[in-house]
Protein backbone atom coordinates (compact mmCIF):
# COMPACT_ATOMS: atom_id res chain seq x y z
CA UNK A 1 0.00 0.00 0.00
CA UNK A 2 2.77 2.43 0.98
CA UNK A 3 4.48 2.22 -2.40
CA UNK A 4 1.39 3.52 -4.20
CA UNK A 5 0.20 6.00 -1.58
CA UNK A 6 3.66 7.58 -1.34
CA UNK A 7 3.45 8.70 -4.98
CA UNK A 8 2.76 12.29 -5.93
CA UNK A 9 -0.10 12.93 -8.35
CA UNK A 10 2.35 13.61 -11.21
CA UNK A 11 4.39 10.47 -10.47
CA UNK A 12 1.23 8.36 -10.32
CA UNK A 13 0.03 9.87 -13.60
CA UNK A 14 3.32 9.08 -15.31
CA UNK A 15 3.45 5.56 -13.83
CA UNK A 16 -0.05 4.75 -15.07
CA UNK A 17 0.74 6.01 -18.55
CA UNK A 18 3.86 3.81 -18.67
CA UNK A 19 1.75 0.92 -17.33
CA UNK A 20 4.14 0.39 -14.40
CA UNK A 21 1.00 -0.42 -12.39
CA UNK A 22 -2.74 -0.39 -12.93
CA UNK A 23 -5.37 2.13 -11.88
CA UNK A 24 -7.02 -0.67 -9.92
CA UNK A 25 -3.84 -1.31 -7.90
CA UNK A 26 -3.46 2.40 -7.22
CA UNK A 27 -7.10 2.78 -6.24
CA UNK A 28 -7.16 -0.32 -4.00
CA UNK A 29 -4.13 1.02 -2.10
CA UNK A 30 -5.87 4.36 -1.53
CA UNK A 31 -9.15 2.74 -0.50
CA UNK A 32 -7.19 0.81 2.15
CA UNK A 33 -5.50 4.06 3.21
CA UNK A 34 -8.87 5.80 3.58
CA UNK A 35 -10.03 2.96 5.82
CA UNK A 36 -6.81 3.15 7.86
CA UNK A 37 -7.22 6.87 8.64
CA UNK A 38 -10.84 6.64 9.79
CA UNK A 39 -9.80 7.71 13.32
CA UNK A 40 -8.96 11.14 11.81
CA UNK A 41 -12.63 11.52 10.75
CA UNK A 42 -11.48 13.04 7.45
CA UNK A 43 -14.27 11.49 5.34
CA UNK A 44 -18.03 11.80 5.75
CA UNK A 45 -18.81 9.36 2.92
CA UNK A 46 -16.53 6.72 1.36
CA UNK A 47 -17.25 5.53 -2.21
CA UNK A 48 -15.03 2.46 -2.77
CA UNK A 49 -17.34 0.72 -5.27
CA UNK A 50 -17.62 3.84 -7.40
CA UNK A 51 -13.84 4.30 -7.19
CA UNK A 52 -13.11 0.74 -8.36
CA UNK A 53 -15.57 1.08 -11.25
CA UNK A 54 -13.88 4.33 -12.35
CA UNK A 55 -10.45 2.67 -12.04
CA UNK A 56 -11.59 -0.23 -14.24
CA UNK A 57 -12.73 2.21 -16.95
CA UNK A 58 -9.44 4.07 -16.66
CA UNK A 59 -7.45 0.86 -17.10
CA UNK A 60 -9.33 0.11 -20.33
CA UNK A 61 -8.52 3.56 -21.74
CA UNK A 62 -4.91 3.46 -20.56
CA UNK A 63 -4.49 0.00 -22.09
CA UNK A 64 -5.57 1.41 -25.45
CA UNK A 65 -3.18 4.34 -25.13
CA UNK A 66 -6.15 6.70 -24.86
CA UNK A 67 -5.56 7.90 -21.30
CA UNK A 68 -7.29 11.07 -20.12
CA UNK A 69 -5.44 13.84 -18.21
CA UNK A 70 -6.25 12.43 -14.74
CA UNK A 71 -7.05 8.85 -15.70
CA UNK A 72 -7.04 6.47 -12.74
CA UNK A 73 -5.89 9.03 -10.15
CA UNK A 74 -7.67 8.70 -6.76
CA UNK A 75 -8.93 12.00 -5.32
CA UNK A 76 -10.93 13.13 -2.30
CA UNK A 77 -13.83 15.56 -2.83
CA UNK A 78 -14.82 18.14 -0.23
CA UNK A 79 -18.42 17.55 0.83
CA UNK A 80 -19.38 21.01 -0.39
CA UNK A 81 -19.32 19.88 -4.04
CA UNK A 82 -22.57 18.34 -5.26
CA UNK A 83 -21.95 14.81 -6.52
CA UNK A 84 -24.69 13.10 -8.48
CA UNK A 85 -26.29 10.30 -6.48
CA UNK A 86 -23.75 10.61 -3.63
CA UNK A 87 -24.72 12.23 -0.33
CA UNK A 88 -23.73 15.90 -0.14
CA UNK A 89 -24.24 17.50 3.27
CA UNK A 90 -21.91 20.52 3.62
CA UNK A 91 -21.26 18.87 7.02
CA UNK A 92 -24.68 20.03 8.25
CA UNK A 93 -27.56 18.13 9.83
CA UNK A 94 -29.93 20.14 7.66
CA UNK A 95 -28.66 18.37 4.50
CA UNK A 96 -28.06 14.89 5.92
CA UNK A 97 -29.20 12.31 3.37
CA UNK A 98 -29.37 14.78 0.45
CA UNK A 99 -28.24 13.12 -2.79
CA UNK A 100 -28.04 15.67 -5.62
CA UNK A 101 -29.50 14.74 -9.01
CA UNK A 102 -26.66 16.66 -10.70
CA UNK A 103 -22.85 17.03 -10.59
CA UNK A 104 -20.97 20.23 -9.78
CA UNK A 105 -19.02 21.61 -12.74
CA UNK A 106 -15.64 21.20 -11.01
CA UNK A 107 -16.21 17.55 -10.08
CA UNK A 108 -17.69 16.87 -13.51
CA UNK A 109 -14.50 18.29 -15.06
CA UNK A 110 -12.41 15.99 -12.86
CA UNK A 111 -14.51 12.89 -13.54
CA UNK A 112 -14.54 13.62 -17.27
CA UNK A 113 -10.74 13.74 -17.07
CA UNK A 114 -10.71 10.22 -15.63
CA UNK A 115 -10.26 11.01 -11.94
CA UNK A 116 -11.34 8.43 -9.34
CA UNK A 117 -13.45 9.67 -6.41
CA UNK A 118 -12.57 8.00 -3.09
CA UNK A 119 -15.26 9.79 -1.09
CA UNK A 120 -16.50 13.08 0.36
CA UNK A 121 -14.37 14.83 2.96
CA UNK A 122 -15.41 16.48 6.22
CA UNK A 123 -15.43 20.26 6.69
CA UNK A 124 -16.65 23.03 8.94
CA UNK A 125 -20.43 23.25 8.58
CA UNK A 126 -21.29 25.16 5.39
CA UNK A 127 -17.54 26.01 5.24
CA UNK A 128 -17.91 28.34 8.23
CA UNK A 129 -14.86 27.93 10.42
CA UNK A 130 -11.07 27.86 10.65
CA UNK A 131 -10.62 24.64 12.59
CA UNK A 132 -12.99 21.95 11.26
CA UNK A 133 -14.63 21.82 14.69
CA UNK A 134 -18.07 23.03 13.56
CA UNK A 135 -18.95 19.94 11.48
CA UNK A 136 -22.16 18.15 12.41
CA UNK A 137 -20.18 14.93 11.89
CA UNK A 138 -17.55 15.77 14.49
CA UNK A 139 -14.11 17.36 14.23
CA UNK A 140 -11.34 16.21 11.91
CA UNK A 141 -7.96 15.44 13.47
CA UNK A 142 -4.74 16.70 11.93
CA UNK A 143 -2.37 13.77 11.25
CA UNK A 144 0.42 15.90 12.76
CA UNK A 145 1.22 16.02 16.49
CA UNK A 146 3.36 18.40 18.55
CA UNK A 147 6.70 16.95 19.57
CA UNK A 148 6.22 15.13 22.88
CA UNK A 149 2.49 15.91 22.96
CA UNK A 150 -0.11 13.47 21.64
CA UNK A 151 -3.12 15.78 21.98
CA UNK A 152 -5.10 15.85 18.71
CA UNK A 153 -4.70 19.05 16.71
CA UNK A 154 -7.07 20.82 14.36
CA UNK A 155 -6.30 20.48 10.63
CA UNK A 156 -7.51 24.04 9.97
CA UNK A 157 -10.71 24.90 8.21
CA UNK A 158 -12.96 24.83 6.53
CA UNK A 159 -11.29 22.30 4.19
CA UNK A 160 -9.83 20.29 7.07
CA UNK A 161 -10.98 16.88 5.85
CA UNK A 162 -9.40 17.39 2.43
CA UNK A 163 -6.17 18.66 4.02
CA UNK A 164 -5.98 15.74 6.47
CA UNK A 165 -6.66 13.17 3.72
CA UNK A 166 -3.86 14.49 1.52
CA UNK A 167 -1.42 15.00 4.42
CA UNK A 168 -2.14 11.46 5.67
CA UNK A 169 -1.40 10.01 2.18
CA UNK A 170 -4.94 8.68 1.78
CA UNK A 171 -5.58 10.64 -1.44
CA UNK A 172 -3.24 11.92 -4.13
CA UNK A 173 -5.06 15.27 -4.07
CA UNK A 174 -8.37 16.76 -3.02
CA UNK A 175 -10.81 19.45 -4.01
CA UNK A 176 -11.47 22.27 -1.56
CA UNK A 177 -13.04 25.72 -1.40
CA UNK A 178 -11.68 29.00 -0.08
CA UNK A 179 -13.90 31.85 1.15
CA UNK A 180 -11.45 33.56 3.51
CA UNK A 181 -8.52 31.15 3.66
CA UNK A 182 -10.24 27.75 3.81
CA UNK A 183 -7.75 26.14 1.42
CA UNK A 184 -4.53 27.94 2.34
CA UNK A 185 -4.81 27.91 6.15
CA UNK A 186 -5.48 24.15 6.47
CA UNK A 187 -2.75 23.51 3.89
CA UNK A 188 -0.38 25.47 6.13
CA UNK A 189 -1.51 23.56 9.24
CA UNK A 190 -1.14 20.15 7.54
CA UNK A 191 2.13 20.69 5.65
CA UNK A 192 0.72 20.48 2.11
CA UNK A 193 0.15 22.81 -0.85
CA UNK A 194 -3.17 24.68 -1.03
CA UNK A 195 -4.21 26.89 -3.93
CA UNK A 196 -6.99 29.47 -4.04
CA UNK A 197 -7.32 30.54 -7.71
CA UNK A 198 -8.47 33.92 -8.98
CA UNK A 199 -12.18 34.48 -8.37
CA UNK A 200 -13.92 33.27 -11.52
CA UNK A 201 -11.17 30.86 -12.60
CA UNK A 202 -13.21 27.83 -11.45
CA UNK A 203 -16.97 27.51 -11.74
CA UNK A 204 -19.00 27.75 -8.54
CA UNK A 205 -21.96 25.92 -10.09
CA UNK A 206 -22.99 22.96 -7.95
CA UNK A 207 -20.92 24.05 -4.93
CA UNK A 208 -23.02 24.63 -1.81
CA UNK A 209 -22.82 28.40 -1.38
CA UNK A 210 -21.45 30.21 1.67
CA UNK A 211 -20.57 33.72 0.46
CA UNK A 212 -21.03 33.95 -3.29
CA UNK A 213 -18.71 36.90 -3.97
CA UNK A 214 -15.85 35.22 -2.07
CA UNK A 215 -16.14 31.43 -2.59
CA UNK A 216 -13.69 29.82 -4.98
CA UNK A 217 -12.81 26.19 -5.61
CA UNK A 218 -9.20 25.03 -5.67
CA UNK A 219 -6.96 21.99 -5.16
CA UNK A 220 -5.05 20.62 -2.17
CA UNK A 221 -1.98 18.58 -3.10
CA UNK A 222 1.43 17.54 -1.82
CA UNK A 223 3.44 19.44 -4.46
CA UNK A 224 3.15 22.65 -6.46
CA UNK A 225 3.31 20.66 -9.71
CA UNK A 226 0.36 18.55 -8.61
CA UNK A 227 -1.55 21.74 -7.82
CA UNK A 228 -0.89 23.03 -11.35
CA UNK A 229 -2.10 19.74 -12.84
CA UNK A 230 -5.29 19.80 -10.79
CA UNK A 231 -6.11 23.43 -11.54
CA UNK A 232 -5.64 22.82 -15.26
CA UNK A 233 -8.55 20.37 -15.15
CA UNK A 234 -10.74 22.08 -12.53
CA UNK A 235 -10.66 25.52 -14.20
CA UNK A 236 -12.51 26.82 -17.23
CA UNK A 237 -15.43 28.97 -18.29
CA UNK A 238 -18.88 27.68 -17.37
CA UNK A 239 -21.98 29.30 -18.87
CA UNK A 240 -23.99 28.03 -15.88
CA UNK A 241 -22.02 30.36 -13.56
CA UNK A 242 -22.36 34.06 -14.35
CA UNK A 243 -19.19 34.81 -12.33
CA UNK A 244 -17.10 32.30 -14.30
CA UNK A 245 -14.42 34.08 -16.35
CA UNK A 246 -14.62 33.48 -20.12
CA UNK A 247 -10.86 32.92 -20.39
CA UNK A 248 -8.77 30.09 -21.83
CA UNK A 249 -7.04 27.85 -19.28
CA UNK A 250 -3.25 28.13 -19.56
CA UNK A 251 -0.85 25.18 -19.25
CA UNK A 252 -0.10 25.78 -15.59
CA UNK A 253 2.32 22.86 -15.37
CA UNK A 254 4.46 24.36 -18.13
CA UNK A 255 4.77 27.53 -16.03
CA UNK A 256 6.99 25.70 -13.51
CA UNK A 257 10.26 26.72 -15.12
CA UNK A 258 12.11 27.46 -11.89
CA UNK A 259 13.30 30.75 -13.38
CA UNK A 260 12.26 33.84 -11.40
CA UNK A 261 15.25 36.03 -12.27
CA UNK A 262 14.24 39.66 -12.45
CA UNK A 263 10.87 39.21 -10.76
CA UNK A 264 9.94 41.72 -8.08
CA UNK A 265 8.45 40.23 -4.92
CA UNK A 266 6.35 42.48 -2.69
CA UNK A 267 6.78 42.25 1.08
CA UNK A 268 3.84 44.02 2.78
CA UNK A 269 4.87 45.81 5.96
CA UNK A 270 1.33 45.55 7.37
CA UNK A 271 1.59 41.75 7.59
CA UNK A 272 3.93 42.05 10.57
CA UNK A 273 1.13 41.79 13.12
CA UNK A 274 1.34 42.19 16.88
CA UNK A 275 1.94 38.94 18.71
CA UNK A 276 3.08 36.99 15.65
CA UNK A 277 5.53 34.29 16.78
CA UNK A 278 9.19 35.04 16.08
CA UNK A 279 9.55 31.70 14.26
CA UNK A 280 6.95 32.78 11.66
CA UNK A 281 8.75 36.10 11.17
CA UNK A 282 12.02 34.15 10.77
CA UNK A 283 10.48 31.77 8.22
CA UNK A 284 9.13 34.73 6.23
CA UNK A 285 12.62 36.25 6.18
CA UNK A 286 14.01 32.89 5.08
CA UNK A 287 11.49 32.81 2.23
CA UNK A 288 12.59 36.27 1.11
CA UNK A 289 16.23 35.09 1.13
CA UNK A 290 15.36 32.01 -0.95
CA UNK A 291 13.69 34.12 -3.62
CA UNK A 292 16.52 36.65 -3.72
CA UNK A 293 19.07 33.83 -4.05
CA UNK A 294 17.06 32.63 -7.07
CA UNK A 295 17.41 36.04 -8.71
CA UNK A 296 14.26 37.84 -7.63
CA UNK A 297 14.23 41.22 -5.90
CA UNK A 298 12.33 41.81 -2.66
CA UNK A 299 10.49 45.14 -2.54
CA UNK A 300 8.76 46.48 0.57
CA UNK A 301 5.20 47.51 -0.23
CA UNK A 302 2.31 48.96 1.73
CA UNK A 303 -1.23 47.58 1.88
CA UNK A 304 -2.63 50.13 4.35
CA UNK A 305 -6.23 48.86 4.28
CA UNK A 306 -5.13 45.42 5.53
CA UNK A 307 -6.10 46.30 9.09
CA UNK A 308 -9.73 46.61 7.98
CA UNK A 309 -9.81 43.31 6.07
CA UNK A 310 -11.06 41.06 8.87
CA UNK A 311 -13.95 43.29 10.02
CA UNK A 312 -14.88 43.87 6.37
CA UNK A 313 -14.88 40.12 5.68
CA UNK A 314 -16.93 39.35 8.79
CA UNK A 315 -19.65 41.73 7.59
CA UNK A 316 -19.75 40.71 3.91
CA UNK A 317 -19.41 36.94 4.38
CA UNK A 318 -22.18 36.57 7.02
CA UNK A 319 -24.45 38.90 5.02
CA UNK A 320 -24.12 36.70 1.94
CA UNK A 321 -24.44 33.55 4.08
CA UNK A 322 -27.68 34.87 5.58
CA UNK A 323 -29.09 35.26 2.08
CA UNK A 324 -27.74 31.94 0.72
CA UNK A 325 -28.88 29.87 3.69
CA UNK A 326 -32.45 31.19 3.54
CA UNK A 327 -33.20 28.33 1.11
CA UNK A 328 -32.85 25.74 3.90
CA UNK A 329 -36.38 25.96 5.23
CA UNK A 330 -37.57 22.35 5.48
CA UNK A 331 -39.87 22.71 2.48
CA UNK A 332 -37.87 21.76 -0.61
CA UNK A 333 -35.07 19.39 0.47
CA UNK A 334 -33.09 18.20 3.47
CA UNK A 335 -34.24 18.09 7.08
CA UNK A 336 -37.83 18.96 8.03
CA UNK A 337 -38.93 19.32 11.65
CA UNK A 338 -42.75 19.64 11.82
CA UNK A 339 -44.48 22.51 13.59
CA UNK A 340 -48.07 23.64 14.26
CA UNK A 341 -47.70 26.41 11.65
CA UNK A 342 -45.51 27.05 8.63
CA UNK A 343 -43.48 29.61 10.57
CA UNK A 344 -42.98 27.17 13.42
CA UNK A 345 -41.82 24.49 10.96
CA UNK A 346 -39.25 26.96 9.58
CA UNK A 347 -38.07 27.79 13.09
CA UNK A 348 -37.88 24.17 14.27
CA UNK A 349 -36.07 23.00 11.14
CA UNK A 350 -33.43 25.72 11.19
CA UNK A 351 -32.96 25.53 14.96
CA UNK A 352 -32.29 21.80 14.82
CA UNK A 353 -30.56 21.71 11.43
CA UNK A 354 -27.97 24.48 11.87
CA UNK A 355 -25.03 24.37 14.28
CA UNK A 356 -23.99 27.20 16.59
CA UNK A 357 -21.42 28.82 14.28
CA UNK A 358 -23.83 28.84 11.33
CA UNK A 359 -26.55 30.37 13.51
CA UNK A 360 -24.08 33.00 14.73
CA UNK A 361 -23.12 34.03 11.20
CA UNK A 362 -26.70 34.01 9.91
CA UNK A 363 -27.74 36.28 12.80
CA UNK A 364 -24.83 38.66 12.15
CA UNK A 365 -25.58 38.68 8.43
CA UNK A 366 -29.29 39.29 8.91
CA UNK A 367 -28.51 42.14 11.31
CA UNK A 368 -26.12 43.97 8.96
CA UNK A 369 -28.62 43.64 6.10
CA UNK A 370 -31.58 44.88 8.14
CA UNK A 371 -33.27 48.24 7.74
CA UNK A 372 -31.27 50.98 9.40
CA UNK A 373 -28.02 49.00 9.39
CA UNK A 374 -27.57 48.13 5.70
CA UNK A 375 -25.90 51.47 4.87
CA UNK A 376 -23.93 51.67 8.11
CA UNK A 377 -22.45 48.17 7.86
CA UNK A 378 -22.89 46.31 4.57
CA UNK A 379 -22.48 49.23 2.16
CA UNK A 380 -19.56 50.58 4.21
CA UNK A 381 -17.88 47.17 4.13
CA UNK A 382 -18.26 46.99 0.35
CA UNK A 383 -16.63 50.41 0.05
CA UNK A 384 -13.70 49.29 2.21
CA UNK A 385 -13.44 46.14 0.11
CA UNK A 386 -12.96 48.33 -2.95
CA UNK A 387 -10.15 50.18 -1.18
CA UNK A 388 -8.47 46.87 -0.26
CA UNK A 389 -8.58 45.82 -3.92
CA UNK A 390 -7.10 49.21 -4.91
CA UNK A 391 -4.23 48.65 -2.45
CA UNK A 392 -3.36 45.42 -4.24
CA UNK A 393 -3.73 47.00 -7.68
CA UNK A 394 -1.32 49.76 -6.67
CA UNK A 395 1.16 47.24 -5.28
CA UNK A 396 0.98 45.06 -8.39
CA UNK A 397 1.93 48.06 -10.52
CA UNK A 398 5.35 47.71 -8.85
CA UNK A 399 5.71 43.97 -8.14
CA UNK A 400 4.98 40.62 -9.80
CA UNK A 401 3.99 38.61 -6.73
CA UNK A 402 3.64 39.11 -2.98
CA UNK A 403 5.12 36.87 -0.26
CA UNK A 404 3.55 36.57 3.21
CA UNK A 405 3.14 33.97 5.97
CA UNK A 406 0.10 31.73 5.50
CA UNK A 407 -1.20 31.83 9.08
CA UNK A 408 -0.20 33.62 12.31
CA UNK A 409 0.39 30.31 14.13
CA UNK A 410 0.89 26.59 13.70
CA UNK A 411 -1.98 24.15 14.28
CA UNK A 412 -3.55 24.31 17.74
CA UNK A 413 -5.20 21.61 19.84
CA UNK A 414 -8.82 20.64 19.28
CA UNK A 415 -10.95 22.70 21.65
CA UNK A 416 -8.14 25.15 22.44
CA UNK A 417 -9.92 28.19 20.99
CA UNK A 418 -13.47 26.82 20.84
CA UNK A 419 -14.85 29.34 23.36
CA UNK A 420 -13.29 32.37 21.67
CA UNK A 421 -14.78 33.01 18.21
CA UNK A 422 -12.68 36.17 17.80
CA UNK A 423 -9.41 34.26 18.32
CA UNK A 424 -10.63 31.72 15.76
CA UNK A 425 -11.46 34.45 13.23
CA UNK A 426 -7.92 35.89 13.58
CA UNK A 427 -6.56 32.72 11.96
CA UNK A 428 -7.60 34.27 8.64
CA UNK A 429 -5.71 37.55 9.04
CA UNK A 430 -3.22 36.81 6.20
CA UNK A 431 -5.63 35.04 3.87
CA UNK A 432 -8.86 37.10 3.94
CA UNK A 433 -7.51 40.12 1.98
CA UNK A 434 -6.83 37.87 -1.03
CA UNK A 435 -10.48 36.79 -1.17
CA UNK A 436 -11.78 40.32 -0.77
CA UNK A 437 -9.65 41.38 -3.75
CA UNK A 438 -10.45 38.23 -5.80
CA UNK A 439 -6.76 37.36 -6.25
CA UNK A 440 -4.99 33.99 -6.46
CA UNK A 441 -2.95 32.77 -3.49
CA UNK A 442 -1.03 29.57 -2.77
CA UNK A 443 0.35 28.18 0.49
CA UNK A 444 3.57 26.17 0.31
CA UNK A 445 4.97 24.18 3.28
CA UNK A 446 8.27 25.84 4.14
CA UNK A 447 9.40 24.78 7.61
CA UNK A 448 8.59 23.47 11.07
CA UNK A 449 7.66 25.28 14.27
CA UNK A 450 9.58 24.74 17.50
CA UNK A 451 6.92 22.10 18.32
CA UNK A 452 7.66 20.24 15.10
CA UNK A 453 4.52 21.40 13.27
CA UNK A 454 4.38 22.61 9.65
CA UNK A 455 4.40 26.30 8.76
CA UNK A 456 3.51 27.69 5.35
CA UNK A 457 4.44 30.66 3.20
CA UNK A 458 1.83 32.28 0.97
CA UNK A 459 2.50 33.57 -2.55
CA UNK A 460 -0.13 36.02 -3.85
CA UNK A 461 -0.42 36.68 -7.58
CA UNK A 462 -2.09 39.17 -9.88
CA UNK A 463 -5.61 38.37 -11.03
CA UNK A 464 -5.55 35.53 -13.59
CA UNK A 465 -1.76 35.32 -13.42
CA UNK A 466 -1.55 31.98 -11.65
CA UNK A 467 1.37 31.11 -13.97
CA UNK A 468 3.77 33.62 -12.36
CA UNK A 469 2.48 32.66 -8.93
CA UNK A 470 3.20 28.99 -9.68
CA UNK A 471 6.74 29.86 -10.81
CA UNK A 472 7.47 31.65 -7.55
CA UNK A 473 5.79 28.96 -5.44
CA UNK A 474 7.83 26.29 -7.19
CA UNK A 475 11.05 28.07 -6.26
CA UNK A 476 9.94 28.37 -2.62
CA UNK A 477 9.12 24.66 -2.61
CA UNK A 478 12.47 23.71 -4.15
CA UNK A 479 14.40 25.83 -1.65
CA UNK A 480 12.41 24.65 1.38
CA UNK A 481 12.85 20.95 0.59
CA UNK A 482 9.96 20.14 2.92
CA UNK A 483 10.10 16.35 3.16
CA UNK A 484 8.71 16.00 6.69
CA UNK A 485 5.75 13.68 7.22
CA UNK A 486 3.06 13.68 9.83
CA UNK A 487 3.23 10.95 12.46
CA UNK A 488 -0.21 9.78 11.38
CA UNK A 489 0.57 9.78 7.66
CA UNK A 490 1.57 6.14 7.24
CA UNK A 491 -1.66 4.14 6.92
Amino acid sequence: MGVFTDLTLSDARDGLRKRDFSARELTEAHIAAVEAIRPLNAFIVETPEQALAAAASADVRLGRGEGLPLDGLPLAIKDLFCTKGVQTTAASRILKGFKPPYESTVTENLLNAGAVMLGKTNLDEFAMGSSNMTSAFGPVENPWRRAGDNRPLVPGGSSGGSAAAVAAYAALAATATDTGGSIRQPAGFCGIVGLKPTYGRCSRWGIVAFASSLDQAGPMTRTVRDSAIMLGVMAGHDPKDSTSAPLAVPDFEAALTGDIRGLRIGIPREYRVDGMPAEIEALWKQGIDWLEQAGAKAVEISLPMTKYALPTYYIIAPAEASSNLARYDGVRFGLRVPGATLDEMYENTRAEGFGEEVKRRVLIGTYVLSAGYYDAYYIKAQQVRTLIAKDFAKAFAEVDCILTPTAPSAAFAIGEKADDPLAMYLNDVFTVPVNLAGLPGISVPAGLSSDGLPLGLQVIGKAFDEETMFRVAGVVEQAAQFTHRAQGSRP
